[in-house]
């Protein structure tokens, strides 16, 4: 599991619009960051996107599935779904998955009270 540095960077190039991205190795990967909201992971070079009840069905139509892992000899999966590889081609559908991934964070936030952790580095 990983994110390459390659791959990192061109999240960065794509999603420039949505202001400076954090990125944060962990649990093999890397988590991607804005406005101190965690709104995607990055899984062997595979963009995850965070979904909700309102944008799920999005996911769903695309036939894509959520991220999953093994935990006691069982499937778990977060809330995080893999995005249409076609958007590593087009900045601006891109821009609107993305941004709709950091709404849903941004929703999830307003509903948890925040404990001050560190959020992802912007650079």
């Amino acid at each position: 599991m990983g994110a390459s540095e390659g791959f990192i960077e061109l999240l960065r190039e794509l999603l420039t619009d949505i202001g400076p991205l954090g990125v944060r190795r962990m649990f093999g990967g890397a988590g991607l960051f804005a406005d101190g909201l965690m709104f995607g992971i990055v899984i062997d070079d595979v963009l995850y996107l965070k979904a909700d009840d309102t944008t799920r069905g999005d996911f769903e139509a695309e036939g894509l599935a959520p991220f999953s892992y093994q935990r006691n000899g069982r499937a778990v999966d977060l809330s995080y779904w893999r995005s249409p590889e076609r958007l590593l081609d087009d900045a601006d559908e891109m821009h609107a998955w993305a941004q709709q991934a950091l709404d849903v964070a941004k929703r999830a936030s307003a509903k948890t009270p925040r404990k001050g952790k560190k959020r992802g580095k912007t650079s």
